[in-house]
């Protein structure tokens, strides 16, 4: 079975950077989609950014943001990063990575989830 584990999580200050990392275990990372998630506490979980399988030739981004955040993959490495740039307090909470074999079922209700990884964005 997939099993996903996310790192890099971390206190940073308003305008700071993060990179964040997507690790799998169990299976390879190629033939899924992967997509990040965040809930913020007492908020609903939202779809930061999804990419599609085998090299990511599509990406997609929530509005908010969009320009600041980059999703990559490295399927030889087994691994999806997200990098955050410009952060802001607003993109304070807890980020998930998740996986499907369908690139919008991955973006939407996908089948596997990582732990999570905190981020917090604090002066």
């Amino acid at each position: 079975q997939l099993r996903l584990v996310e790192s890099g999580g971390a206190l940073v200050q308003p305008g700071g950077s993060l990179r964040l990392s997507c690790a799998a275990s169990g299976y390879g990372l190629r033939d899924y989609a992967i997509a990040w998630f965040r809930q913020a506490p007492g908020k609903e979980r939202e779809r930061v950014s999804c990419i599609s399988r085998r090299g990511g030739s599509t990406t997609e981004y929530a509005a908010s943001v969009k320009g600041r955040f980059t999703i990559s993959r490295d399927d030889a490495k087994n691994t999806v990063t997200l990098q955050m740039n410009s952060l802001k307090p607003e993109d304070t909470g807890i980020y998930y990575c998740a996986a499907d074999f369908q690139y919008r079922s991955a973006c939407t209700e996908p089948d596997y989830w990582g732990q999570g990884t905190q981020v917090t964005v604090s002066s």
